[in-house]
């Protein structure tokens, strides 16, 4: 690997918290196939009404799947009234998923998350 390569990838990979992961895989309510899909057969989707941003699905998805980042100006102009108000509370933080080929729907996104921001859906024809 180059250092830049490394460097790129230091940059995507945050710090997976352990104590958090280990919660979220004992969590009887987990869905998903227990990290056992192939890669981009189910895509985790981020309800922006819901989101607060926390970033616990940032901290719990060992494929590196999201990001918690300020919600770009269309998601965030189809917010209703409320969800606009949350948003802006919430330093207009929400997840994203550039990296939602990588999911192997292991669940503990779903459960970590505190808002219940996310489902994962099975993708019906995966690359």
């Amino acid at each position: 690997m180059t250092l830049d390569a490394a460097a790129s990838s230091a940059k995507r990979a945050p710090e997976l918290n352990s104590e958090k992961a280990r919660r979220a895989a004992k969590d009887p309510k987990r869905p998903g196939e227990k990290c056992g899909a192939t890669p981009g057969a189910y895509q985790p989707v981020v309800d922006r009404n819901s989101c607060e941003g926390k970033r616990d699905c940032v901290e719990v998805c060992p494929y590196n799947v999201f990001e918690v980042r300020v919600i770009n100006e269309q998601d965030f102009a189809r917010l209703p009234f409320f969800g606009k108000f949350k948003s802006r509370a919430h330093g207009k933080l929400t997840a994203y998923t550039p990296h939602a080929d990588l999911c192997q729907a292991c669940g503990l996104c779903v459960v970590a998350c505190p808002e219940t921001a996310i489902t994962l859906v099975r993708i019906q024809n995966p690359r």
